[in-house]
């Protein structure tokens, strides 16, 4: 084999192995434990100063729209959380857009999933844009 085959061998591996992990990064979901107690806790403790004058300190609703429940879970069912958070970033607080970090959102993000009954797990939400739209919301359990 000579030097050119075996480069090309090499890549073909490299293009497989990257699409196998391309393919396995988008196939999570909320139901995979992509956040953690702790910053569930953490958001819990942002929400009521900014969020529950609106959305109610049980997300039930109020002035604006509930975030748990099986309407919020039909309205955000196959989008990202990267969708979600981009959402929150850019028009919460109604009453000072833009205001939080993405930190503070991964923190809200958790706590609404933790309060839509989804499980914790091991690792933080993170905050990248990015790494929020490889993790689709998915309102019922995947089979």
């Amino acid at each position: 084999m000579g030097a050119r085959t075996a480069f090309l061998a090499i890549a073909g591996v490299l293009t497989i192995g990257w699409s196998i992990s391309v393919v396995r990064a988008q196939d999570k979901t909320v139901w995979d434990g992509v956040y953690t107690e702790a910053q569930a806790t953490r958001g819990e403790a942002l929400w009521g100063d900014t969020c529950a004058k609106c959305h109610g300190a049980d997300l039930t609703g109020g002035d604006a729209p509930g975030l748990i429940g099986s309407e919020f879970g039909g309205n955000w069912d196959d989008l990202t959380l990267g969708d979600l958070a981009d959402r929150v970033r850019i028009s919460m607080p109604q009453d000072n857009p833009q205001s939080l970090t993405r930190e503070q959102v991964a923190d809200l993000l958790a706590l609404i999933l933790r309060r839509n009954r989804l499980p914790a797990g091991a690792t933080d939400l993170p905050s990248q844009a990015e790494a929020l739209r490889t993790i689709k919301y998915k309102a019922n359990k995947p089979s």
